[in-house]
C-alpha cells in the first residue's frame, strides 16, 4: 500500500470520532492495553508528560517540546486532531513521523487490527508508543484526545500531568456539569505524581483537590506561582509577555511567536510544568526555556493559533472552537485594525450551535460553510442558525468557495477570520499551501 492508501484504509476501517462523532468513542481502556501490550508496552519504555484540558492543551504540548528540544532531549511530541497530514499528530524534535514507517506499521500489525478494533485514536496513540519507544526518544509530550480518565493516553506513567483549563465541551460525552467534566479530565492524575492546574473555577478547584489527595499527588495551581503582568504584540511575528511571580518583585519578560493572547495563560502552565519538571531532575537551563517559547512555531510545526495567513486584507486563522475558545478569540478581533471583518465559519454537528453562534460579532460579514467530513454541520442549517442570532451572511458548500468570495468581496484594509471548526481552519490554510 501507498502512504495515501494506508491512511484511507485507517479512515475507512477505524471508527474517527473528529470525522464521526460519538459513535467511534470507546468507553474503557481495553483495546489501548490489548494493542499496546502485544507491541510490548512501549509507552513504558520513555519519560512522559501528559497534559489534559477544554482549552490550549495542544499549545502548551507544542511549547513544551520545543522547550525539551531546545534544552537537548530528543523529544517526542503527540497531539490531535492533525489540519492538513495525519503525520502531525506524531513529531520527534518537530519532524513528522516518516510515512514509510505509518505504512510499515499498519501492514505489520494488519491481523492486530482486525483482532482489536480500536478505533483511529487508539490506533494513533500506540502508533506514536511504538515509534516514539523505536526511536529511543529521551522524553515524549502527550496531549489528550477527549476527556482523560478513559482516553487512551492514559496507560501512561508520567513524570509530570497537568490540566489546563476546564470549560463546557463534548457535554454529551464527559458530562452535562463543568464538575462532572473536571472529574474526567482529573483522570489522568496518577499516584505520587505532581498535577499542575493551569486555570481554576470554584465549580472545579475542589474535584482536583480531592483528586490529588486521594492519588497523594503533589496539587499546583500555575495561577498561583505565576500572573500576568502586561503582554504586546509586534507584527509580524512575536509576542511579548511579562510574567510576575507573587515571591519575586520584579517581572520576566518572555517572547513567544505564537500571537494569540489566551497564550498568556498557556505560558503560564507551561513555566509551572518547567518548574515541576526541574524540581523531577530534569535539566532546562533558561536559555532553553527562553529559545523554546520563541521557536515553538519553527521548533514543532504548530498551526492553527491566531495563525496569520495573509496581511491585505488581514486574514487569520485560529481553531477555537467551544464557547470559552471562542470567546477569546472575538476579543482579540475587536483589538484588530480592520475596516470591515468577513468571517468564514463552520461547525460539526454535536457542537452547541446556538452557544457558539451567540459569541460571534453581529456587525460581520459571515461566509457559513462545513469541512468535507461526515460530521460536518450542514452549512444551509448555520445560516438559519445565524440569521435568528442576527448574523448576517451566505452560505457555501465548501470552504474553498466560501475562501475565494471573501477574498474577493473584502478590501485591502478588511479583515477575513476563519474558525468555528478544526477542519474549516485545516481546509483553509491547505489552500494557501498550494
Amino acid at each position: 500500500m501507498t502512504y495515501k492508501e494506508t491512511i484511507e484504509y485507517l479512515y475507512s476501517q477505524l471508527p474517527m470520532f473528529h470525522r464521526e462523532g460519538k459513535i467511534a468513542y470507546k468507553a474503557n481502556l481495553d483495546n489501548i492495553k490489548k494493542f499496546t501490550e502485544a507491541l510490548g508496552s512501549p509507552q513504558n519504555k520513555f519519560k512522559s508528560i501528559h497534559v489534559a484540558g477544554t482549552n490550549g492543551k495542544g499549545s502548551v504540548c507544542h511549547m513544551l517540546a520545543s522547550i525539551l528540544q531546545e534544552a537537548g532531549y530528543k523529544t517526542g511530541l503527540f497531539t490531535s486532531p492533525h489540519l492538513i497530514d495525519f503525520r502531525e499528530r506524531i513529531r520527534i524534535n518537530g519532524i513528522m513521523v516518516p510515512e514509510e514507517y505509518i505504512i510499515a506499521f499498519v501492514k505489520e500489525n494488519m491481523n492486530l487490527l482486525d483482532k482489536i478494533q480500536p478505533s483511529f485514536f487508539e490506533m494513533t496513540a500506540a502508533m506514536a508508543f511504538d515509534y516514539f519507544e523505536k526511536e529511543k526518544i529521551d522524553i515524549a509530550v502527550l496531549e489528550t484526545g477527549l476527556g482523560g480518565r478513559l482516553d487512551a493516553t492514559n496507560i501512561v506513567n508520567p513524570v509530570v500531568t497537568a490540566i489546563t483549563n476546564i470549560s463546557s465541551d463534548h457535554t454529551d460525552i464527559l458530562g452535562e456539569t463543568l464538575e462532572q467534566i473536571a472529574g474526567e479530565k482529573a483522570g489522568i492524575i496518577k499516584p505520587n505524581i505532581a498535577v499542575i492546574i493551569g486555570e481554576s473555577i470554584p465549580e472545579t478547584r475542589q474535584v482536583f483537590v480531592e483528586k490529588a489527595k486521594q492519588s497523594n499527588s503533589k496539587l499546583i495551581f500555575a495561577e498561583e506561582n505565576y500572573s500576568l503582568e502586561n503582554s504586546s504584540i509586534s507584527y509580524p511575528d512575536k509576542q511579548f509577555i511579562s510574567i510576575k511571580r507573587p515571591t519575586v518583585n520584579k517581572s520576566q519578560k518572555y517572547t513567544l511567536d505564537l500571537l494569540g493572547n489566551y497564550q498568556t495563560k498557556n505560558l503560564i502552565t507551561v513555566l509551572s510544568i518547567v518548574d515541576e519538571l526541574r524540581n523531577s531532575g530534569i535539566s532546562i537551563e533558561e536559555k532553553a526555556l527562553f529559545a523554546g517559547l520563541e521557536r515553538t512555531i519553527q521548533n514543532t510545526g504548530l498551526m492553527g493559533r491566531w495563525q496569520i495567513l495573509a496581511r491585505r486584507p488581514f486574514i487569520v486563522a485560529d481553531t477555537g472552537h467551544n464557547e470559552e475558545g471562542l470567546k477569546a478569540v472575538v476579543k482579540q478581533l475587536k483589538k484588530t485594525p480592520c475596516k470591515k471583518l468577513h468571517i468564514i465559519y463552520g461547525m460539526v454537528k454535536d457542537k452547541n450551535v446556538k452557544k457558539a453562534l451567540s459569541v460571534l460579532p453581529k456587525n460581520a460579514i459571515y461566509y457559513f460553510t462545513k469541512a468535507s467530513i461526515p460530521r460536518a454541520l450542514d452549512e444551509q442549517i448555520l445560516l438559519k442558525e445565524g440569521k435568528m442570532m442576527y448574523l448576517s451572511g451566505k452560505s457555501f458548500p465548501t470552504v474553498k468557495d466560501a475562501l475565494e468570495t471573501a477574498r474577493k468581496q473584502a478590501q485591502s484594509d478588511d479583515c477575513i477570520y476563519i474558525g468555528g471548526s478544526t477542519f474549516v481552519v485545516g481546509e483553509a490554510i491547505k489552500e494557501f499551501l498550494k
